[in-house]
């Protein structure tokens, strides 16, 4: 099992990043979190990731911290969900929201993440809804300090979040609108944006 890879970033094209660990370079799915939080290519990273053996393919999927992996490992442990339909859930909706979302039984909140619907979200809270409560994760607070310290540099931050809209599934057009009015210059932190363009559009 591969549970964390530190090197230094060669590429990162929404939602894949390519890290150089000692001449060996890891093609992995990141969540929209951990993508987010990325040094300019070339500098160094270290996350937790998850590896995944088919018959057909190896896989690897970056995650920002222990807690969002947790929160991940639950998801593939309830039935027709995948590892890149969980990784689809984790980027429309930040681990600590989604779980909070799962214990408050809100089945609409979890239609309007991408690729999810009624069904799925029902099949969700069923299974999983007391299982995340027992779970021994931080606050949401401590998360949001988590993300605020993760490493930065970002020329273009309204670039960078249109890029993890488009990688959520959203079309171009759709996700430059979903940024319109949000305040980059004094708020350059891309993670936080998304989650903040999400939450407009769930609330409509």
């Amino acid at each position: 099992m591969i549970g964390r890879i530190s090197g230094r970033l060669i590429d990162k094209r929404t939602p894949e990043i390519l890290v150089d660990a000692q001449g060996v370079g890891y093609e992995v799915s990141a969540t929209t979190s951990l993508w987010a939080s990325l040094p300019a290519t070339g500098e160094e990273v270290s996350f937790c990731t998850h590896f995944v053996v088919r018959e057909d393919a190896q896989l690897l999927f970056g995650f920002i911290d222990t807690e969002e992996r947790l929160i991940f490992r639950e998801l593939i442990r309830v039935g027709g969900i995948g590892p890149k339909v969980a990784m689809g859930i984790l980027s429309g909706m930040p681990a600590m929201d989604l779980m909070q979302t799962l214990m408050r039984e809100d089945v609409t909140a979890l239609t309007r993440i991408p690729g999810v619907g009624r069904k799925t979200a029902e099949r969700l809270v069923v299974e999983l809804r007391d299982r995340l409560e027992k779970l021994e994760l931080g606050t949401a607070e401590t998360r949001a300090e988590h993300l605020a310290g993760a490493k930065g540099s970002f020329t273009d931050p309204l670039r960078e979040a249109e890029s993890a809209l488009v990688a959520l599934g959203y079309k171009p057009q759709e996700a430059a609108k979903m940024l319109v009015g949000q305040d980059f210059s004094s708020n350059p932190d891309v993670a936080d944006q998304v989650r903040q363009a999400l939450r407009k559009v769930m609330q409509k």
